[in-house]
């Protein structure tokens, strides 16, 4: 008998992996004479393919699960696959799109066939990959985050947060995907660093034909959303500019100039255009000093007609065209190329929005309490040790999360509205009326 010089997984892994599944090697039942052990794998999305990072968690799960056997537990690792509705519905809306058909043409129940045949191609894939890798799940056990009795239990769990207070439905700002259009919570939004420009523009001083205040901004097309200029009260070159107004130009609207110790005098020009509708910081000031919040966007990234110029264009068009503009009327100062810190959407890789919007959130500070408090009082062990500040400062710091998705596939939301605006949060419309 000869042995081979080199390797041959083709040859090796197939062969024992088939050996272990018709040996039920895996499977596991529930055993009084064992201790149980059980891992339910962080299930990967149907949108595609495994990648790295999905390989080195099964992993660690698998290297887990197989110690657990050879210690004698009763070892469960239970796999699946999340639907993974954003990017899901994405890619759903691109094939169609192929295919010559429109999302618009279609009701829900017909997008959701769809959909659904999508999952059974790509969720299939991803299972088989698993296998592919020695995974050592309890393939019997499979599962998909839509299932009925699992989508079931979703629906349990949020109508019991809501009934102690620990979901609402507000209006806030939330991270928008124009692509999607759909809100996101914030670990759904990835940043990178963009090469853009900054664009130094003049706001004419009302009463005055030759003072001007320059505001540096890598948005330009936003300046028409503006409710005031921003200045520090400790800014001397700019004491005498307090009380005073000026002009947005292109549209000549007049706007305050405003004192908070927000503004840092050392960055751009000491001079910040405040937006409230269209960036997080700028709605926090604009509370806290009233001002008026004006979203000139559409929920496609598109202008609105409150932008009164170049209404229906894209943003990023939109940009182009009033910085030419801007230029010609005499009102650009100078271009500088800057690199900024983007968010994207994680599912459609589009810029985002900030935009106020009504959805859905859960209160983080109270439903953490005890996961932070666990970790501080070492009845949890962070490993290693020390990242358990890192830990502390991240729960310490967490927003509310949003959980609403405008989409036609996905988990539902179980509330059921009235015309008047008001809503009833309960498991099905008999129970809501």
């Amino acid at each position: 008998m000869s042995l081979s010089t080199k390797y041959s997984p083709a040859e090796v892994e197939d062969k024992w992996y088939k050996y272990w599944m018709d040996k039920g090697f895996f499977h596991s039942e529930p055993n009084p004479e064992k201790e149980p052990y059980c891992i339910v794998i962080p299930p990967p999305n149907v949108t595609g393919v495994l990648h790295m990072g999905h390989m080195l968690n099964n992993t660690i799960q698998d290297v887990l699960v197989r110690k657990a056997r050879m210690e004698g537990k009763e070892a469960c690792w239970v796999p699946g696959t999340d639907h993974a509705s954003i990017a899901t519905e994405a890619r759903v809306v691109a094939m169609l799109r192929e295919k010559g058909i429109k999302k618009s043409d279609l009701s829900r129940e017909e997008f959701l066939k769809y959909a659904w045949e999508w999952r059974e191609k790509y969720g299939g894939i991803i299972l088989e990959q698993l296998k592919k890798l020695g995974a050592s799940c309890d393939w019997q056990r499979t599962r998909f985050t839509m299932e009925p009795d699992l989508s079931e239990a979703v629906v349990d769990v949020f109508i019991d947060l809501y009934k102690k207070g620990n979901i609402y439905r507000g209006l806030r700002m939330v991270n928008w995907d124009p692509v999607g259009k759909t809100a996101l919570s914030d670990d759904e939004v990835f940043h990178k660093d963009v090469q853009s420009k900054l664009y130094y523009i003049k706001y004419p001083v009302v009463g005055s034909s030759t003072e001007f205040v320059t505001i540096a901004t890598v948005r330009p097309e936003t300046i028409m959303a503006d409710s005031a200029i921003c200045i520090n009260p400790n800014d001397q070159r700019f004491k005498h500019l307090k009380g005073k107004k000026v002009l947005i130009p292109l549209i000549n609207r007049a706007i305050p100039i405003i004192e908070d110790e927000y503004v840092t005098m050392d960055f751009g020009t000491g001079c910040l255009k405040v937006t409230p509708a269209h960036d997080m910081n700028d709605y926090e000031l604009g509370k806290k000093h009233n001002l008026e919040v004006i979203d000139i966007l559409n929920e496609d990234g598109t202008l609105n007609e409150k932008a009164t110029i170049f209404i229906g264009e894209d943003r990023f068009i939109a940009r182009k065209k009033i910085t030419k503009e801007l230029e010609a009327k005499g009102y650009l100062n100078k271009v500088e190329d800057y690199k900024s810190n983007v968010g994207h959407s994680e599912r459609t890789d589009a810029v985002i929005e900030p935009r106020l919007s009504l959805q859905w959130f859960v209160k983080m500070k109270e439903i953490t309490k005890p996961a932070l408090e666990n970790v501080m009082n070492d009845n949890i062990q962070i490993i290693p040790p020390k990242f358990k500040n890192t830990y502390r400062h991240w729960m310490e710091n967490v927003r509310d999360w949003c959980i609403s998705r405008q989409l036609w596939w996905g988990q539902r939301i179980p509330a059921w509205y009235a015309p008047d605006g008001t809503f009833v949060v309960a498991k099905t419309q008999d129970e809501a009326y």
